[in-house]
């Protein structure tokens, strides 16, 4: 079984450019979004690391900050009973990065629906398509500049001027 430190020291000298920290007790490392498939693999393929389990891979929108994008990921290893979380840094000029889908079959929908919900792109992914939003949304729902719809909720004090001007589904 392998130690949080061993893990840090064999990852520093395998990806030197990746920086190392600390997220809520997990091990964390951001990665360049070049290098995303070959860490990750490398962290599935070592024998003595065994992450084979990716349980979330989810955006994130940092309106006002460049890079504006991150996708998060977490995987597990069974074997050491560890997990690590990676943050790859996303562009809004150029929201693409790599595809994990090939390396980790559970990363298949949840890149469809952060493609659907940021517009992140996963290049190479085997079928990058929306999932959630109807084919002809405009937009992704989960950006911080999309616009927020928004509802009135009826209450008693104001139910009757509430349904007197929503539009209803006519027979």
């Amino acid at each position: 079984m392998i130690d949080r430190a061993t893990l840090e020291q064999r990852v520093s000298a395998q990806f030197p450019t990746v920086r190392i920290g600390d997220e809520a007790g997990d091990l964390c490392f951001t990665v360049e979004r070049e290098l995303l498939p070959a860490v990750a693999g490398w962290l599935r393929d070592e024998p003595d690391l065994s992450f084979t389990f990716l349980n979330q891979l989810c955006g994130v929108d940092y309106l006002g900050r460049e890079p504006r994008f991150e996708v998060v990921v977490h995987l597990t290893s069974f074997q050491n009973k560890m997990r690590v979380t990676l943050h790859i840094e996303v562009p809004e000029a150029d929201p693409t990065i790599p595809t994990l889908a090939l390396l980790f079959p559970t990363a298949n929908f949840q890149e469809r629906e952060t493609y659907d919900m940021f517009g992140i792109i996963f290049t190479g992914h085997p079928g990058l398509e929306r999932i959630l939003m109807p084919e002809d949304w405009l937009g992704h729902p989960q950006r911080k500049d999309h616009p927020l719809g928004y509802e009135e909720v009826a209450f008693t004090h104001n139910e009757d001027w509430i349904y007197a001007n929503k539009p209803f589904a006519k027979e």
